[in-house]
């Protein structure tokens, strides 16, 4: 029996075989989990591709996480599927490569800025609170991110960004534990995502990662991370939320 048997699952953000969420999906209906996966726009075509590739292949909803109309059917739409809810895994942010990141932050307009928070850290309480409705007693919610304690080169309003999503997670956990729900987040090493790719010089955190980290670090490999995400949607974590479990090969942990 795997640890997440008979768990209902939410999984919002997977577009590629590469995304974190995509490795997310397959660990959890490996230990047993229903899952139901999200996204939206053009993206639906990749995601619907890469999801017909897992056995059994997840039902995919669209879910726009700045649409007030999507987050109002959501619980209707997980309804089709699920009669309660116990976990969601928050795998979602944007900053404008263009502008927000590659070093230029000092001129980043509001309005990138602004979006750029959106996405990635008020969609997690916006997540949360569509979802509410079908939690189940005890539910977990899940969020990544990649450890924002500290500045990183041309990570600039991203950067800014997962460091209000890992301030909103702590809030989450205040405000929904009463009710039984936990809020943690993974931050994760550097992995080859379609979500790396498009920061402009991010091959300098494969060269840190390569001489510092204690465990050693591969960017290729989502299972690590991955584990760490099923792990805290698990039973596993029954008393644990407001956390920020590093997944980085023990990075975190050194000096210069």
């Amino acid at each position: 029996m795997g640890i997440l048997e008979g768990k209902n699952i939410l999984v919002a953000g997977v577009t590629m075989n590469t995304s974190i969420g995509y490795r997310v999906v397959e660990i959890a209906q490996a230990e047993g989990a229903n899952v139901v996966v999200s996204n939206f726009g053009r993206a639906m075509s990749l995601t619907a591709r890469v999801l017909r590739r897992l056995d059994p292949e997840p039902p995919l909803i669209e879910l726009d996480v700045t649409n007030d109309e999507h987050l109002a059917r959501l619980p209707e739409l997980l309804g089709e599927h699920f009669d309660h809810l116990d976990g969601v895994v928050h795998s979602i942010a944007f900053a404008n490569p263009e502008t927000a990141l590659g070093g230029k932050f000092l001129s980043t307009p509001f309005s990138d800025v602004g979006f750029s928070v959106h996405v990635s850290a008020y969609s997690l309480v916006s997540l949360a609170m569509a979802c509410k409705p079908l939690f189940a007693e005890q539910a977990s919610v899940v969020g990544m991110t990649f450890d924002a304690t500290v500045s990183w080169p041309t990570y600039d309003w991203m950067g800014v960004s997962k460091a209000a999503l890992e301030s909103t997670s702590r809030y989450l956990a205040r405000y929904l534990g009463p009710e039984g729900v936990r809020c943690n987040l993974v931050a994760a090493g550097p992995l080859e995502t379609i979500a790396k790719k498009a920061i402009p010089g991010s091959e300098e955190f494969n060269a840190i990662w390569g001489t510092r980290a204690p465990l050693g670090w591969d960017p290729k490999d989502l299972t690590p991370t991955a584990k760490a995400v099923v792990a805290l949607l698990s039973d596993w974590f029954p008393a644990t939320t407001g956390e920020m479990v590093h997944v980085d090969g023990g990075l975190h942990a050194t000096g210069a």
